[in-house]
């Protein structure tokens, strides 16, 4: 062991989890959130950044595990910027899952794959600031544009949870109407195609990889169906570590982790000590 203690999980299936990765962490996929969790959370996303720590921490781990990815709501090629992942030593082997997974950034090749927009996505970018006057939360609400999806921001709005709560129902109609979802996060909600989540990336990830453990770490609602997908892969067999990132705002993740750390900084001295720890490299 280094300088970076590991942290005990409070849960068996949590120990057994880490146990596993320790053994064999050439056979273990480890997966993060962006925001909140390798990045904090910041009045405005375009100036979310990877925590100093973060590209230097995974950069020690990537190369002692299966694989190393991160799976995020926004573009790859956005989450990539902010995180300084591009070129970064060591993390020739990170995979970008963006857009919940609707798109793929290999470190690699730098080669993003990525699907054709959904339509509804313009239909409702071109509605939106009428619905959001209509119902009195266009101060501050702050609308952002990722490509394939379109996000409305309360936390620079006079009242951000009431304004949160207030658009809850208007944008599930006007998502619906569109053939599109609603992905409730922390004073955000985001309008997107339905079809892909966290769970559903990090499962595939998991079997693509050939991965026999897997630890993911998340900290906001879009993050339970990864929680969810980790539960159930352990019930298969495979063995799984729930990390949440400090998250006081989302006491559910919190109730469901293996682990919580303080945030992004304690995500960072989590990787550190897990690359302390696990002196064998990938086979």
């Amino acid at each position: 062991m280094g300088s970076h203690p590991l942290p005990v999980p409070i849960t068996s299936a949590g120990r057994e989890g880490l146990a596993a990765l320790l053994e064999r962490p050439g056979r273990a996929v480890v997966g993060f959130d962006f925001d909140g969790t390798l990045a904090e959370i910041v009045p405005d996303p375009d100036q979310a950044r990877a925590h100093p720590g973060a590209v230097p921490a995974l950069s020690r781990l990537a190369p002692k595990v299966r694989s190393a990815a991160v799976i995020t709501g926004r573009p790859a090629e956005v989450a990539v910027r902010y995180g300084g992942f591009a070129g970064a030593e060591g993390l020739d082997g990170l995979v970008v899952l963006g857009l919940y997974g609707a798109e793929r950034w290999d470190a690699a090749s730098g080669a993003l794959q990525a699907p054709e927009p959904h339509p509804g996505v313009a239909a409702v970018q071109a509605e939106l600031p009428a619905v959001l006057e209509e119902h009195g939360a266009s101060q501050g609400t702050w609308i952002e544009d990722k490509g394939r999806a379109v996000a409305v921001h309360t936390r620079r709005a006079e009242d951000p949870q009431a304004t949160f709560e207030r658009l809850r129902a208007p944008l599930h109609a006007l998502a619906e109407r569109h053939g599109l979802i609603v992905e409730p996060g922390r004073l955000v909600l985001e309008l997107r195609p339905p079809g892909m989540d966290k769970g559903v990336a990090l499962t595939e990830y998991v079997r693509r990889t050939g991965a026999e453990t897997v630890l993911y770490a998340g900290d906001d609602l879009g993050d339970l169906a990864a929680f969810a997908a980790v539960e159930r892969l352990r019930a298969e067999g495979v063995p799984g570590v729930l990390v949440c990132s400090g998250s006081t705002e989302v006491t559910e993740l919190a109730k469901r982790a293996d682990l919580v750390v303080d945030g992004p900084a304690g995500v960072v001295e989590l990787l550190s000590a897990l690359a302390d720890a696990v002196g064998g490299d990938a086979p």
